[in-house]
């Protein structure tokens, strides 16, 4: 992906800033519902998807609510709130259209080896934990999307299930499992990488990598002027788009800040870094081959749930656990440490302050987190498999997230643990700001995108049925059409490579 474009203005009609999953699912969107659209990405790094998109840094992989803990919470009366379990699971089965649509559509090696059929699996310990899991699992399997799952309490069958997480475990510890078979494990540095290749074959779309955004103006006409400097050379590059989205992972609240629309004033970020265990024994690998994520400490962020993860990263398998967390004023993994700072305004401090008050437990735990000694993540492994021993795990560094601190009418100042887009109110510019689940739900998140930022394309006969060839259920509620999910997952299962839900679930 070269600079093919050395003019020092251009104009476009979509300008895409930063190369990762975000920009490359909208960018593909666009382009099949308008093949005559013309793009620009800009992008800081020398390679597309290094940042939050790339494997070993992204902290969720597949994420599709059936092993998330933290996506079902226990309400106050002791029922399970399963809304947002049910809305991600939702959002995954979509993305899956959209992947097999391009699957079916375009020949392309990297579109058909970024997902993997892995199980997904819970496991808890503790007779609180395990109630807290049976009524889980009894009230998503009410949902047509949770088919399949299984619980057990059954030591033998969770050695079955994930022998090493068992071995060495204390005989007289009430444990419990659920199983999903259904799982998969999603590369996205792949996937991204992937369509921005389909991307480049299509006429009117240029790239400009180690290129850094410094200003965005809006015109008089509406459109935007977008000015980037060649990290390289130091050269400037100007480009006129009448749309520009902001999809550059943590380093989006500081472009969003540089557009200064009424809409994004207010908002702050919050970084938190990143660390994983990464198993060196490939003997230890090879006996583990599920995700499995457990129950975050009383008093965590939901960014700590800790899982026990096999992945297929560039056709190996690997196993990671964590993630460990920490704190830096970085933005993004290969940012700056004054990102944080530069990024304080008037219009977002209060709410900075208040939320930090907040929120004063995680910023304990992350200090604890920072203070932990290679003892203390081998112990916190242990916990999952009680035979780990230190050699056969090597410490790695993950990405960097930006959690959204905004304002609250009522509470002054929030800290978000999701995504968030931010548009203008004319719909020529917009931000994603924020991570879990991202990545998952990419698809979703850029449709409503472009039905909220091209109102009038968006809503026209032309581009509806193009919405519906791309994602076959579009318009209608899975949750509510068991036919049309079993239809759904039956398609895209046999045009990703994966198992046929009837295959592994049963009838």
């Amino acid at each position: 992906m070269n600079t093919t474009d050395n003019s020092p203005e251009s104009a476009v009609d979509v300008v895409l800033i930063g190369a990762g999953i975000m920009s490359a699912t909208l960018g593909m969107m666009l382009k099949e519902l308008q093949p005559d659209l013309t793009i620009t990405v800009l992008e800081r790094l020398d390679v597309a998807a290094a940042e939050s998109s790339d494997a070993w840094n992204n902290a969720g992989t597949g994420h599709s609510a059936f092993c998330e803990l933290n996506y079902t919470p226990e309400r106050p009366d002791g029922s399970i709130d399963i809304s947002k379990a049910i809305g991600i699971a939702e959002s995954f089965e979509v993305s899956k259209q959209f992947w097999s649509f391009l699957a079916e559509k375009y020949a392309v090696k990297e579109l058909q080896r970024f997902i993997n059929h892995i199980p997904h699996m819970s496991f808890v310990w503790g007779n609180d934990n395990v109630e807290y899991l049976r009524k889980r699992h009894a009230a998503l399997t009410q949902s047509p999307l949770f088919k399949g799952m299984e619980f057990s309490q059954d030591r033998q069958q969770i050695e079955q299930w994930i022998p090493l997480v068992m071995e060495g475990r204390d005989p007289s510890q009430p444990v419990a499992a659920t199983n999903m078979e259904l799982g998969t494990d999603v590369n996205f540095g792949s996937l991204t990488r992937g369509m921005f290749y389909l991307l480049q074959e299509k006429p009117g779309v240029t790239f400009h990598f180690n290129h850094e955004v410094t200003k965005l103006k809006r015109r008089d006409d509406g459109s935007w002027s977008v000015k980037a400097s060649d990290r390289l050379s130091g050269q400037t590059r100007k480009v006129r788009a009448k749309f520009v989205f902001i999809g550059a992972g943590g380093g989006s609240l500081t472009l969003l800040e540089k557009s200064d629309i009424p809409e994004g004033h207010g908002f702050g970020g919050f970084p938190v870094s990143g660390q994983w265990l990464k198993c060196v024994n490939p003997d230890v690998i090879e006996r583990h081959e599920a995700k499995v994520y457990g129950k975050a400490a009383v008093g965590s962020p939901p960014m700590s749930v800790p899982h026990l993860d096999s992945r297929m990263i560039n056709g190996k398998r690997e196993l990671l656990f964590g993630p460990y967390a920490g704190f830096s004023t970085k933005f993004l993994k290969k940012g700056s440490f004054l990102d944080l700072p530069a990024s304080i305004r008037a219009g977002n401090l209060r709410p900075m302050i208040i939320a930090g008050l907040k929120n004063i437990p995680l910023t304990r735990y992350l200090i604890n987190q920072v203070r932990q000694s290679p003892q203390d993540r081998l112990m916190a492994l242990k916990e999952y498999l009680p035979n780990a021993r230190a050699e056969d795990w090597q410490l790695e560094i993950a990405g960097q997230r930006v959690q959204v601190i905004k304002k609250d009418a009522k509470e002054g100042g929030v800290l978000e643990f999701g995504t968030e887009v931010v548009s203008a109110a004319d719909g020529s510019i917009a931000a994603l700001l924020g991570a879990s689940p991202g990545a998952s739900t990419a698809v979703s998140i850029m449709v409503s995108l472009i039905q909220k930022c091209f109102k009038e394309q968006g809503n026209s006969p032309e581009w509806q049925a193009k919405f519906k060839e791309m994602i076959p259920s579009f318009g209608q509620k899975l949750n509510d059409n068991p036919e049309l999910l079993e239809q759904i997952r039956n398609h895209t299962s046999a045009v990703l490579g994966l198992a046929a839900p009837a295959d592994v679930v049963g009838k």
